[in-house]
């Protein structure tokens, strides 16, 4: 596998013995030192081209960064299912390499590099052949630190959390598998999640970044914590759906309890209590049934 100077010294060569490609930078991963650096990281590079058009026409000029796996060009694929795209001003190429290496490449004009360069702060110049980058600070994740919410947005998570899990269970009840995974992945974790992303935030005065889709999640949660978040994920047994729900109940109730006492904010303590229970009612409602409540419950 090349390694990471070999990429660059690739990345770079080629840029600098081709006329059209005038400057080089790179965001992601890569410039983000709080990043542990592994094998699996993408080189997101940025090409700045004096025209895009001769690029797109030679489908073969790529083949110089090495043999592929695979690849996927986005914009032409957003192009053959009728969205607009704009080819003259950037085009992108995702690339897998047979010895592993990945290099996300997009060649833009200076025109539109002016209107983007630097608007992700994880933005690191590689080459400027004429000067043209703007100065932009030193690459930095913090806008990708978790925001601390405010009462509503708060208010409005626990709110979706415990009412969208009404359509998982109904789902269940109704053996429409499909509709109540969707339902709880979709739903419930998202939001699930965004209760994880506050807690960890107010543990670490929300200078901290949980990493995309919460990949980080194992790194700031306490041991106990994480391994009801792994309980979360059930397989397509109906009774380790239900196992999963009420581990994820007892989770978010856990860490939004939390979050409220260290923010100040109110927590929904009747929803959350009314929810479970209709849960567990639900959960106990025999195939056959055809009421939810009948007279002896109420």
């Amino acid at each position: 596998m090349r390694n990471e100077k070999e990429m660059f010294d690739l990345i770079l060569g080629i840029a600098q013995r081709d006329e059209r490609i005038r400057a080089v930078y790179m965001n992601g991963s890569r410039t983000n030192l709080h990043v542990p650096k592994d094998m699996f990281q993408d080189y997101d590079i940025v090409y700045v081209v004096t025209e895009t058009a001769s690029f797109i026409k030679d489908e073969q000029w790529i083949k110089q960064f090495g043999d592929l796996i695979m690849i996927q060009e986005p914009d032409k694929n957003d192009q053959s299912v009728g969205i607009e795209m704009d080819f003259d001003r950037s085009y992108g190429y995702l690339m897998l390499f047979t010895d592993g290496n990945r290099i996300d490449l997009h060649i833009e004009t200076k025109e539109a590099m002016i209107e983007g360069y630097g608007v992700d702060k994880l933005t690191m110049p590689l080459l400027d052949k004429d000067s043209c980058l703007p100065l932009i600070p030193p690459p930095t994740d913090i806008d990708y630190h978790v925001k601390k919410p405010t009462e509503p947005q708060f208010m409005s998570c626990c709110n979706d959390f415990w009412w969208c899990l009404q359509n998982v269970a109904k789902g269940i009840w109704r053996d429409e598998l499909p509709y109540a995974k969707r339902m709880f992945e979709e739903t419930s974790r998202a939001q699930l999640d965004e209760m994880v992303s506050w807690w960890i935030g107010t543990k670490h005065d929300f200078r901290v970044s949980v990493g995309k889709m919460g990949k980080y999640y194992q790194q700031y949660l306490p041991a106990t914590h994480w391994e009801m978040y792994k309980k979360t994920y059930s397989d397509g047994s109906y009774g380790n759906v239900w196992a999963s729900l009420f581990v994820t109940c007892e989770l978010f109730r856990a860490l939004a309890r939390e979050v409220a006492e260290s923010l100040t904010y109110r927590y929904p303590a009747e929803d959350d209590t009314n929810m479970t229970a209709y849960l567990k009612h639900v959960g106990n409602l025999p195939a056959e049934a055809k009421e939810i409540y009948d007279s002896h419950d109420k």
